[in-house]
């Protein structure tokens, strides 16, 4: 008697029908599971890592002892402790949230609009929390009030404020016409990017922070950044992949996945919704880091296949290392001074996603 399925190759539902796939991609937890353990390692080593090298054992010794109901007779410097839990891991939890936000809105906006060249910052996202930011920083505005920092607050609303008015823009009747979305988004973060132009060039003060939003980075981040991001990003990412299979049917066609039973204008609402409030959360506490939201979900496919349902949580591992590994080269490179990390995406993922391509036309 046969097996069911040959060495190479299994039967699989990849989201539409059913059809032959290479047997590696038929167990997609087992990469999911894979990725999960890399960026747990990446994050580790990451974060030992500094002008004070930490071994990776003694910090996952720290990172342990830490946590609640936990008590380990402590054989390293108090200042360690603070080095690792106060200063370094946070930096690397929210460089992992916001790499992870910005590559699976990437990966929901390019299924979405059925374009490879979507990314987070398709729709005003940028140039609204940009905008935001700027008015902050250049107007004598404190940038605290009773404890909460202004600057995110008013990034995450020009992000937002920007969207909202793309989507008016766009909406006719019942329905909601991407075309014009996009084309609404690109008006509307052209008009906030030369307000913000406009802003730098009359104002008397230090334009610098300005210019290091507009650049991303995670320079002082803190506990308290997290949290503020939290309630947006954790719910963002697990809705958005709950859509996997529906994302799959959007490859076909509006109409054919309206006769598979999905509410495409419903669908549309709540995709860019998700994937624009997660967006503006990101780029409320590390500025603006381009390229991770494009790369990431075109590595994925590239490396293993068109199926949303896996597509998604890989794109946010990918997305999730990624900038892990940029935030260190940010901090390291110079030291003891930083690099934007924006700078560092580009030049390291330009050069990833050349060489995936040639490596799939070799193929």
């Amino acid at each position: 008697m046969g097996l069911p399925f040959s060495i190479r190759s299994a039967r699989v539902d990849d989201g539409v029908g059913i059809g032959t796939r290479p047997l590696y991609l038929a167990y997609p937890w087992l990469r999911i599971a894979a990725g999960v353990v890399v960026v747990l390692a990446i994050g580790l080593v990451a974060t030992g890592v500094g002008s004070v090298y930490i071994p990776p054992l003694t910090t996952a010794k720290i990172l342990v002892d830490n946590l609640p109901l936990v008590d380990m007779d402590a054989t390293w410097p108090d200042s360690w402790d603070t080095i690792i839990w106060q200063i370094r891991f946070p930096r690397i939890v929210l460089a992992a949230l916001v790499g992870g936000c910005l590559a699976i809105s990437g990966a929901t906006y390019q299924g979405l609009f059925r374009n490879p060249l979507a990314d987070p910052y398709l729709i005003g996202v940028s140039a609204g929390a940009g905008l935001g930011a700027t008015i902050i920083i250049i107007t004598s505005v404190p940038f605290h009030v009773h404890g909460v920092g202004l600057l995110p607050v008013a990034a995450f609303g020009g992000a937002v404020v920007a969207v909202v008015a793309a989507y008016v823009v766009a909406r006719r009747a019942a329905a909601v016409q991407l075309s014009t979305l996009i084309l609404a988004g690109v008006a509307i973060g052209y008009m906030a990017a030369a307000v913000t132009s406009y802003l730098m060039i009359r104002s008397d003060n230090d334009v610098r922070p300005v210019l290091a939003f507009l650049l991303g980075g995670f320079t002082g981040s803190q506990w308290k950044d997290v949290y503020m991001v939290l309630p947006y990003l954790v719910p963002g990412f697990a809705l958005m992949m709950v859509y996997g299979r529906i994302l799959n049917m959007f490859q076909l066609d509006e109409d054919e996945a309206r006769q598979l039973g999905v509410n495409v204008e419903r669908t549309k609402i709540v995709l860019i919704a998700l994937a624009s409030l997660t967006t503006a959360a990101a780029v409320s506490v590390s500025g603006l880091i381009g390229f991770v939201g494009l790369i990431a979900p075109h590595a994925v496919r590239l490396l293993w296949g068109y199926d949303h349902r896996t597509l998604l949580p890989m794109a946010l591992l990918v997305g999730a290392t990624f900038m892990i590994v940029a935030d260190l080269v940010a901090r390291t490179v110079v030291s003891p001074s930083e690099l934007p990390v924006g700078i560092v995406t580009a030049f390291c993922g330009a050069p990833f996603f050349l060489y995936l391509l040639r490596r799939r036309a070799a193929v």
